[in-house]
C-alpha cells in the first residue's frame, strides 16, 4: 500500500468520548533540520478580509442583508445569485482572500470565506465536521483520506443571551447532500478548523515534494490544536520522507495517543519500524493492523493494476469493480476499469466507465484528459 495515509481536504478525526491528553508537542519538533519558511504562516491570515472583500461586503452583502435578513442575505450574495460564479475546487486549500480572488475553493476554503464575511455582520458561526462515507484520493505514492466540513450561521442573540436556539441556525453545505437535517455532525472549535487548514497546506506541500514547507505548516497546525491527530501524522510523514525514521516514529506514536488504533497512522508506523530494522515489532503491528483493516483503501485497486501489468485483464476487471463497490466516486477506479474493459475488447462498458471517470473527476486537468480519451473512444467502433 501507499507510503502516506493522512487526512486532507476538510478532514478531521473524531475524538474519543473523554478528551485525550495532548502530547508534548515541542519535544517532537526539529526546526534545525529544515530551511526557514519561505512564506508567511500566520493564523491571522486565514479569515482576513482583503480590500476587494471589504468592498463586496459593503456594497453587495450589506444591501442584501438589509433586504432579506443577515443569514439569507449573505448566502444570496455569495452563492444563490451567482455573481461570484464560485466553483468547487478540491485541488488546493485557500484562505478567505484567496478563495474570493480566485472564485474557487474546496469545502474548507469555502467555509473559511463564508465565515470571514459572516463575522463582521454580527452572525454567529458554528463549524461542523460531517460524518461521510470513507473516501480516498492519491497523488503519486501519497494516499489521502478525505473528510468534510460545513458551517451553520446563527442570528446574533439579544444582549445578555447565549447561543441561539437550534431553529435560529442555518446550515450551509458546499457539496450535494440529500438531507442536511439527517447529517451526523460534530461541532469543532475555530482553532481546530484553522489547524485543519494548516494541515491541508502541509499535505499539499508534501504532495509537491516541498518537505521544508510541509514541516512548517504541520508544525503550525499542531500549534493551533495540539489534539488534532492528523497533524502529528502529517509531521511523521514529513520526517519519514526526510530520512528521520526515529522522529517519524515519535510523531506517529503521538498521533495514536490521540486516535487509538487509527489504521492510517498504524500503516505509517509499520514502515518506520521496518526502516529502523525493528522487523519483529513491525510484523506484530502489521498483524494487528490486518485484523483491524484486512482490506485497506486502494488494496483492490493496486492488485488490479498488478493484474493489468501481468496481462490478466479479467482478474483486473473484477478487482477494479470491487474497489468501486467501496468507493464509486473516485475517478481513477473508473478509468482503470475502462482500461481493463478495453483490453478485453469491451468497448461499450469502457465508454461508460470513462464517462464516470469524467463525472467523478475534480480538477480541470483531469476533466480535460478524460474528455479527450472519451471523445477518442466514442469514435472507436463497438465490438
Amino acid at each position: 500500500m501507499g507510503r502516506l495515509a493522512t487526512l486532507l481536504l476538510c478532514a478531521v478525526l473524531a475524538g474519543c468520548a473523554a478528551a485525550p491528553v495532548a502530547p508534548r508537542a515541542e519535544a517532537l519538533f526539529a526546526d534545525a533540520l529544515f530551511a526557514p519558511p519561505d512564506e508567511r504562516i500566520d493564523a491571522s491570515d486565514v479569515f482576513a478580509l482583503s480590500a476587494p472583500m471589504q468592498r463586496y461586503l459593503d456594497d453587495e452583502i450589506a444591501a442584501r442583508a438589509r433586504a432579506g435578513g443577515l443569514q439569507r442575505g449573505l448566502i444570496d450574495a455569495l452563492y444563490t445569485r451567482g455573481e461570484l460564479k464560485l466553483r468547487y475546487d478540491p485541488a488546493l486549500t485557500r484562505n478567505a482572500a484567496q478563495a474570493f480572488d480566485e472564485r474557487a475553493g474546496n469545502c474548507l476554503s469555502l467555509v473559511i470565506m463564508t465565515a470571514a464575511f459572516a463575522r463582521p455582520l454580527g452572525l454567529q458561526v458554528r463549524y461542523q465536521s460531517v460524518a461521510v462515507d470513507e473516501a480516498w484520493g492519491r497523488q503519486g505514492s501519497l494516499y489521502f483520506a478525505i473528510g468534510h466540513v460545513n458551517l451553520a450561521l446563527g442570528r446574533a442573540p439579544p444582549i445578555g443571551r447565549g447561543w441561539s436556539s437550534g431553529a435560529d441556525w442555518l446550515t450551509i453545505d458546499f457539496l450535494p447532500q440529500p438531507d442536511l437535517r439527517r447529517q451526523r455532525v460534530r461541532v469543532i472549535e475555530e482553532s481546530t478548523l484553522v489547524a485543519m487548514y494548516m494541515n491541508n497546506k502541509a499535505a499539499e506541500a508534501l504532495a509537491a515534494g516541498q518537505l521544508d514547507r510541509a514541516y512548517w505548516w504541520a508544525r503550525a497546525a499542531i500549534g493551533q490544536d495540539a489534539r488534532l491527530a492528523i497533524a502529528y501524522n502529517t509531521l511523521g510523514v514529513v520526517y519519514q520522507r526526510h530520512g528521520e525514521p526515529a522522529r517519524a516514529e515519535q510523531a506517529f506514536v503521538a498521533a495514536l495517543t490521540l486516535q487509538v488504533d487509527d489504521p492510517n497512522v498504524m500503516r505509517n508506523l509499520v514502515q518506520v519500524l521496518d526502516a529502523q530494522g525493528r522487523s519483529e515489532q513491525a510484523r506484530a503491528l502489521a498483524a494487528r493492523l490486518e485484523r483491524i483493516q484486512p482490506w485497506p483503501p486502494f488494496a483492490y485497486f493496486e492488485r488490479g493494476r498488478e493484474a493489468m501489468r501481468a496481462g490478466e485483464f479479467a482478474k483486473a476487471r473484477a478487482l477494479f469493480e470491487r474497489e468501486i463497490e467501496r468507493d464509486a466516486d473516485y475517478h481513477e477506479f473508473h478509468f482503470w476499469l475502462a482500461q481493463a474493459h478495453l483490453a478485453l475488447g469491451e468497448v461499450e462498458p469502457a465508454r461508460r466507465q470513462l464517462a464516470l471517470a469524467l463525472e467523478t473527476s475534480s480538477t480541470i486537468e483531469q476533466q480535460t484528459a478524460y474528455s479527450t480519451k472519451l471523445a477518442r473512444l466514442k469514435s472507436h467502433p463497438a465490438q
